[in-house]
């Protein structure tokens, strides 16, 4: 497994308070797997555009340090959601598809505690911290998941497939249910920030948290056809 690196947004509108008089504010925190400091434009980059990414920063707030409890998927994401080092919680690696472990349900989610004051909670991405049915989205306080239970390169075509690992296919879940088996995961970026935006509309009536954990920029990599071969002026028309 490659190193692990995070790119996290979380965008805060309205009061940064909890008060029965304000507003709460509504949480977005998108999570880019495997992209590092040095991959955005903000931060220096001159061979990667992300001329989007980079407003969001001119435009919020721009950070320049950040540590992650673990250089590996599933530990830095139970640190992510529960606020604890990963290995006081037993999380020290990434889950392989199958695993008889995953994040504890006795431990408390940032998607729990905001539950608890009225937030409708969305998950559309990458989990990660176990596929057993126990160990799913929604048993750590989520009321949606669309998305993948583990990393993009786990499933047969892997380049190591049959000499190193052996790993089943990979499926597109909808909650619980299995949607289909992913052959080709071009869409899936698109797809699932469609869903995150569908959420917001939906609940744009109550303070929502919406957790969008990319699985891109992580191997393999892949464009949907509108993005591929494109320059920043591109970018900007659409």
């Amino acid at each position: 497994m490659k190193p692990f690196f995070l790119f996290c947004s979380i965008l805060f509108f309205g009061a940064c308070v909890f008060n029965k008089e304000i507003t709460p504010p509504n949480i977005i925190f998108i999570l880019t797997d495997d992209q590092g400091y040095g991959d955005l434009g903000i931060y220096g980059a001159t061979d990667i555009e992300t001329p989007h990414i980079d407003q969001l920063a001119s435009e919020g707030a721009m950070f320049t340090s950040y540590y992650a409890t673990q250089p590996v998927c599933s530990a830095s994401r139970a640190s992510i959601l529960t606020g604890c080092y990963s290995d006081r919680i037993g999380i020290h690696n990434a889950y392989s598809p199958g695993s008889k472990v995953g994040l504890n349900p006795e431990e408390t989610t940032i998607a729990e505690l905001l539950k608890e004051k009225g937030y409708a909670t969305g998950i559309f991405g990458k989990w990660h911290l176990g596929d057993a049915p126990e160990f799913l989205p929604r048993k750590h306080g989520f009321d949606e998941f669309f998305g993948i239970l583990y990393s993009n390169d786990m499933w047969p075509k892997h380049p190591q497939q049959g000499t190193v690992f052996n790993f089943p296919d990979i499926e597109l879940y909808e909650n619980e249910t299995p949607l289909y088996i992913l052959e080709d995961q071009a869409f899936l970026t698109k797809a699932l920030t469609d869903r995150a935006i569908n959420f917001i509309q939906r609940n744009k009536e109550q303070p929502f948290f919406v957790y969008l954990p990319h699985p891109q920029p992580h191997v393999p990599l892949f464009a949907a056809d509108p993005f591929k071969d494109t320059k920043i002026e591109d970018f900007m028309e659409m």
